[in-house]
C-alpha cells in the first residue's frame, strides 16, 4: 500500500469572494477553527497595501496562504503580439508582488494564456513557445520571492492551450525554470482525462499545488471523481504540497457570472466543514 505524506491542507476563498477585504477575516477565522492550515485567495488589482494586511491577519491566525490568478486577453503570454506578452510579464510580476505582500507560497492558475479566449484551431508549437518563454522570465522574478508559479490545465470550454497533463508538462519543460512547476486539478481532469492515475503520473516530474474539485465544483466527496485513485495515486508519487479545495458558489454574483456559475452547488460553509473532513479520511487511508 503506498503511504501519502501528510500535505497541508487549504481553501480557496472564491466560494465567498474574488476580492479580500476585512470582511474576509471571520471566515479565515472560523477556517482555522476547522482546521485548515491555510487558505486561496484570488489575485486582482487592488494595491500592495491590501495584500500585506491580508496577510498580517492570516499571519496572527497561524494561516498560511497561496494565491490563485487569470490573465485577460489584453496579458496574454501566448499572444503573437510582443506588446500584450510584456504586458502578461508585467501583471505575473505585479501578482508576484502582491502574493508575496500576502506571504504566499504559491501562485496557481491558468495564466499560460488568456482565460476563455479562443483561437479557432489546436494550439500550435509557437503559442507554447510565447508562453514558455514568459513563463521562464516570471520564474526569475518569482524566485527572489520565493514563490512557486504552478499554471493549470483547464477544459476545453475555458481553454485551448493547455487541457491536459502532457501538454502542461510539455509547456512546464519548455519553461525550464524551477520556480515553475505545475498544478493538477481534479474538476478539469474529469473532462480532460483518460484516468487520472495516469494523469498524475504523467504530471508527477513537476507537481507542486492540487486543487481537490467534486465534478459540479460542490462537496469534494459527495460526486463521481475518482477519489480513490486521486489519493491512492497522489501517495504512491509521494506528493506533499498543498491539496486545497477549490469549489464555487454564487455568494460573488460578479465573479460567477465570468465563470458561467448560474446555481447553487452546496453551502460554502458544507463544502468547508465536510470537504475538510473527507480530505482527512482519504489522507489517512492512504497513510496506512
Amino acid at each position: 500500500m503506498p503511504t501519502l505524506p501528510s500535505s497541508p491542507v487549504g481553501f480557496n476563498l472564491l466560494a465567498w469572494s474574488a476580492p479580500i477585504s476585512e470582511k474576509m477575516h471571520p471566515i479565515t477565522e472560523r477556517l482555522k477553527t476547522i482546521g485548515y492550515d491555510g487558505i486561496e485567495c484570488f489575485i486582482d488589482y487592488q494595491d500592495v497595501a491590501a495584500y500585506r494586511q491580508f496577510g498580517d491577519h492570516l499571519r496572527q491566525l497561524n494561516l498560511q496562504s497561496t494565491c490563485v490568478m487569470v490573465m485577460s486577453p489584453d496579458e496574454n503570454p501566448a499572444s503573437d503580439s510582443r506588446q500584450i506578452r510584456d504586458q502578461a510579464l508585467t501583471r505575473l510580476k505585479e501578482a508576484i508582488d502582491r502574493a508575496q505582500a500576502m506571504g504566499a507560497s504559491v501562485i496557481c492558475g491558468p495564466f499560460h494564456s488568456a482565460f476563455a479566449m479562443f483561437s479557432r484551431q489546436e494550439p500550435q508549437p509557437d503559442e507554447y513557445e510565447r508562453s514558455a518563454e514568459v513563463l521562464h522570465a516570471a520564474g526569475e522574478y518569482a524566485r527572489q520571492a520565493n514563490i512557486v508559479l504552478t499554471p493549470e490545465a483547464l477544459n476545453r470550454f475555458e481553454c485551448y492551450l493547455c487541457n491536459t497533463m502532457s501538454q502542461l508538462l510539455e509547456l512546464v519543460r519548455r519553461a525550464d525554470h524551477p520556480n515553475v512547476r505545475a498544478m493538477f486539478d481534479t474538476h478539469h481532469a474529469n473532462m480532460e482525462e483518460k484516468r487520472f492515475p495516469d494523469a498524475i503520473r504523467t504530471i508527477a516530474p513537476v507537481l507542486a499545488h492540487v486543487h481537490i474539485s467534486e465534478n459540479d465544483r460542490g462537496t469534494p466527496g459527495d460526486g463521481h471523481i475518482p477519489w480513490d485513485d486521486t489519493f491512492r495515486t497522489l501517495a504512491e508519487i509521494n506528493y506533499t504540497g498543498w491539496m486545497t479545495i477549490e469549489a464555487f458558489t454564487r455568494n460573488d454574483t460578479a465573479f460567477a457570472n465570468s465563470i458561467n456559475v448560474w446555481r447553487e452547488y452546496n453551502d460554502p460553509w458544507d463544502i468547508a466543514e465536510n470537504g475538510f473532513t473527507f480530505i482527512k479520511t482519504m489522507q489517512a487511508k492512504y497513510a496506512k
